[in-house]
């Protein structure tokens, strides 16, 4: 493989071991497979090829505008979606009761309808630098969708590998891109398990989260916009919803980049929400369990997008809290439903479970006064409403906002809109 200019190797988090790219294609071999290896760059090389002022007059809004950044050839020719520039929006209207400067970035916003795209995009520019004329993974959802619609605009075949118990437009998504989809009957962690035996089987490129380090450079791109967004500052707390750990240990590398170049002195404190039913990384941090001998738990959450029975980016995740000064929340089911409507009705985002869990985890933060009044807070959207229209729609029935159902008459009509609308 050709030399990528900004890129100095890959470096294992747990034990400091430098290979080079072409050394080792995915884990340090010896962690027995966990997600442990970092993509090191040369910082001088960077800050020699962009500044913030070349990116304040890039017009390109994609993930691409990041290019020294990130572990691609300079030439390299991206899938024609375009990945990134989604919005950050003020939050306005939650601001006084959450007692915090508050913006939402919404990645509801991305091609297939999630953060994931950030990685897929850069899944997709990999393994064509290896020749692999196959791209896989192991999903819930929504990372298979990115990977199958990115796959499917730059003319790759896809094999994803899906739980059973997936939410239906997400599965719609996968087949509608045309990926070979294999529904698995079991967890997502027998899912992970055996995309990685048929990756190594038959030579496919395995674009795991939480095993393809990556993965995580394309996920950080979400930091730089923020930053950007935010005139070129970074707020006090991110918050993100958390299950293998991929998202939140890219949004940490993207802050830390930053701050390594320079162009910020601090990185912002990282809280992590986990629904309380697939916690594995929020028990850990509040009990001080050793990550390398945790046994895997069993996961069950309304959110299926972060449900893990083992978070297969475990160590990236617990050190982007750990470094950052931040913390672990747990969030229940009821919580995570809630905050669906709330981002809804309050800011006009439609957010799956998943995404929502990220304003649920603020509320808890705030509750336990991990995050003070007048911060300057970033909540993080990771998924679309779309993506689970069930939960949706279960979040509204138990909020008391349902449809009214009315005969087709004048008087019927007003007295069903009596009780919201037209007073008693």
């Amino acid at each position: 493989m050709r030399p990528i200019p900004s890129v100095l190797g890959l470096r294992c988090l747990l034990c400091g071991r430098h290979f080079e790219t072409d050394e080792v294609d995915y884990v340090c071999p010896d962690h027995y497979g966990a997600a442990t290896l970092s993509v090191v760059y040369d910082y001088q090389y960077v800050a020699g090829s962009t500044s913030p002022d070349r990116l304040a007059s890039d017009p390109d809004r994609s993930i691409w505008r990041y290019r020294p950044l990130l572990p691609v050839h300079p030439d390299a020719d991206p899938p024609p979606l375009q990945v990134g520039g989604t919005p950050l929006l003020p939050a306005k209207v939650l601001e006084e009761e959450m007692g915090v400067r508050l913006w939402v970035k919404d990645e509801g916003r991305q091609p297939t309808a999630s953060l994931k795209d950030r990685a897929s995009a850069l899944a997709v520019l990999k393994a064509r630098e290896r020749g692999a004329g196959i791209i896989t993974a192991a999903s819930t959802g929504n990372a298979g969708a990115a990977l199958a619609a990115l796959c499917a605009a730059a003319g790759i075949p896809s094999v994803i590998f899906v739980p059973a118990t997936a939410p239906q437009p997400k599965v719609a998504q996968l087949l509608s891109f045309g990926a070979t989809v294999l529904l698995v009957r079991g967890s997502y962690h027998q899912a992970f398990d055996l995309c990685l035996w048929a990756s190594g089987e038959f030579g496919w490129y395995n674009r795991n989260t939480g095993y393809n380090p990556y993965m995580t450079e394309g996920k950080k791109t979400v930091s730089y916009e923020i930053w950007e967004q935010l005139g070129y500052r970074v707020p006090d707390v991110v918050v993100v919803s958390v299950g293998d750990g991929c998202i939140i240990g890219g949004v940490h590398k993207g802050f830390e980049d930053l701050r390594q170049l320079g162009w910020t002195d601090r990185v912002p404190r990282l809280i992590g929400a986990q629904a309380a039913g697939s916690a594995y990384l929020a028990q850990a941090w509040r009990r001080r369990e050793d990550l390398t001998t945790k046994p895997p738990i069993r996961a069950e959450t309304v959110a299926d997008s972060i449900s893990a029975d083992l978070p297969r980016d475990r160590f990236k995740a617990m050190a982007a809290v750990t470094e950052t000064g931040g913390a672990f929340v747990e969030v229940s089911d009821a919580q995570i439903l809630n905050a669906i409507v709330t981002l809804g009705q309050r800011l006009g985002v439609f957010a799956e479970p998943a995404a929502a869990a990220s304003l649920a985890g603020l509320i808890e933060a705030r509750r336990q006064g991990l995050v003070e009044r007048g911060e300057r807070v970033v909540v993080i959207s990771t998924g679309n409403g779309l993506k689970d229209i069930d939960a949706a729609m279960r979040a509204v029935d138990e909020s008391g906002e349902g449809p009214l159902s009315v005969d087709p008459e004048i008087e019927a009509l007003a007295e069903g809109l009596a009780g919201r609308f037209l007073g008693p």
